[in-house]
């Protein structure tokens, strides 16, 4: 059974990692203005956008979780002005108006699925075609560089017939599109060279050359700033050649767009050849996971003499073992019930990762299940002076469900360890009649408030048995179940009225 210790200190906070809408700035072609779309809809939107064309379902669900993720991790970089997303190709290009059925059932197939990275949502950028080799995100995205987009060889992309392009452009302009940018370029335009390349070999820089200037500029500036000026099936992607003929300048490569991530045409292949879309996702994104919550951490453990800690710090996390050690000493002291052996507590990197794990809200500091405790971040506990009372409470469900007979009642079960270790229902005086919580409001983490006063409520009937009939007697009753009459007096005082 799955117990849970709530803190109003973060009750501010998200109460999840991933979003049930996302707020979109749309342009004239999606109707205009900021509107709030369902998260799936908005993904069967931009696969309408982006790979409407796609023939493989396999490799339909493959984007589907891309883009689903690449809107989560990304969420918020239009915060500031006033939405998530925009419907370009900055963020995702999206077509409301182009849904199809088919569209709709890729995203429900794969409905809240993301990739996941050491317990948080990847970064899945994709492209419409690599040319052969994946290009590493450290070159296109210094800041955004992660272990699974790196530069790989992708069989699958040039599989199909070769799609080479060619664009001859006059070096005027090239200029007006450098100037139109507030980018530098020599005042007369005769050659441009590639200065040097990535290690997927792509153009990384270029040297623009003209009479005796020779101007040095980011291949991906230059690309953009052409893309926007005269139109983005021009310079297709960074993987070209340039050369000079009749006074023109000849631009000819493969592939098109960035290159890093998932590469449709070679996703699309990878689907007619047969293969899942986990399984198309796992050679663009090696080394995520795919879930519905966190997945991938590397977990080390740490023992004591009574109980294990897996953490991913080590160090920071340490304090919380000699503290569940020493709380649970006096505990199994307190109550004369030896403490169960395998006990392990589980402390998560991040307060996202938390929740996406455990499917707790932030204002759930703690949950207990069996002999696992999960714990919300050791160093955000300390600052709130919680990390102790939140071990205890979580510890003391360990030993009351070591203990406890079949059926007995959650509120019961709640109250008793708010009354041991008497968080609760602090400051709340025990009254004749009091009703036992229902446990649907004991289960529920939509209403922090509704929980607060649930767990306190319970604390008080607990605490009114003890007063009632000794505390000896109420823990004899975790082993052998509440007295009839005991069981008879709640039901009847948790009774509903008529009127």
């Amino acid at each position: 059974m799955r117990f849970v210790v709530w803190v109003l200190l973060v009750a501010a906070m998200p109460l999840v990692a991933e979003p049930a809408t996302v707020r979109v700035r749309l342009g004239p072609a999606n109707g205009a203005g900021i509107v709030e779309l369902p998260l799936e809809r908005y993904v069967a939107a931009v696969l309408a956008g982006e790979s409407g064309a796609f023939q493989s379902e396999e490799a339909l669900k493959a984007m589907a979780v891309a883009v689903r993720t690449y809107a989560v991790r990304m969420r918020a970089r239009h915060a500031k002005e006033g939405f998530d997303l925009c419907d370009t190709t900055h963020c995702q290009r999206l077509d409301l108006h182009a849904v199809t059925p088919r569209l709709n059932n890729a995203a429900a197939e794969t409905a809240g699925e993301l990739l996941w990275y050491q317990g948080k949502p990847a970064f899945t950028p994709y492209t419409k075609d690599c040319g052969g080799t994946a290009e590493d995100a450290a070159t296109v995205w210094p800041d955004l560089a992660e272990p699974y987009l790196r530069s790989h060889p992708d069989p699958y992309c040039v599989r199909p017939a070769a799609s080479p392009w060619q664009w001859t452009a006059e070096p005027p302009q090239i200029q007006q599109a450098l100037r139109q940018a507030a980018l530098r370029g020599p005042q007369e335009l005769n050659r441009i060279a590639i200065a040097t390349r990535t290690a997927s070999g792509r153009a990384a820089t270029l040297a623009l050359l003209g009479g005796t200037e020779s101007i040095r500029i980011s291949a991906g500036s230059f690309r953009f700033a052409v893309g926007r000026e005269l139109g983005w099936n021009t310079i297709r992607s960074d993987s070209y050649e340039v050369n000079v003929a009749n006074g023109h300048l000849v631009f000819e490569g493969k592939g098109e767009g960035h290159g890093v991530g998932l590469c449709q045409r070679g996703a699309e292949q990878m689907g007619r050849e047969g293969n899942s879309f986990r399984e198309i996702l796992a050679f663009y994104y090696p080394g995520t996971v795919p879930g519905l919550t966190g997945q991938g951490l590397t977990w080390q453990s740490l023992r004591g003499d009574s109980m294990s800690l897996l953490t991913t710090r080590p160090d920071q996390d340490r304090i919380a073992l000699s503290t569940a050690e020493r709380v649970g000493r006096a505990l199994s002291g307190r109550v004369k019930w030896p403490l169960p052996t395998g006990i392990a507590i589980r402390v998560y990197p991040d307060l996202d990762t938390f929740r996406n794990a455990t499917g707790e809200p932030g204002w759930v500091a703690g949950l207990t299940d069996g002999r696992r405790i999960d714990l919300q971040p050791v160093a955000l506990l300390q600052r709130r002076n919680a990390l102790e009372s939140t071990l205890s409470h979580e510890l003391t469900h360990v030993l009351v469900e070591s203990q406890a007979a079949p059926g007995l009642p959650v509120w019961f079960r709640e109250g008793l360890v708010g009354f041991l270790d008497g968080r609760a229902g602090a400051g709340r005086a025990v009254t004749a009649g009091t009703r036992p919580p229902a446990d649907a409001d004991l289960r529920q983490t939509a209403d922090a408030e509704k929980a607060r006063r649930a767990y306190a409520t319970a604390q008080v009937v607990v605490t009114g048995l003890v007063q009632a009939y000794g505390e000896t007697t109420v823990l004899g009753w975790v082993r052998t179940g509440l007295p009839r009459d005991v069981m008879k007096a709640s039901a009847s005082q948790a009774a509903p009225h008529n009127k």
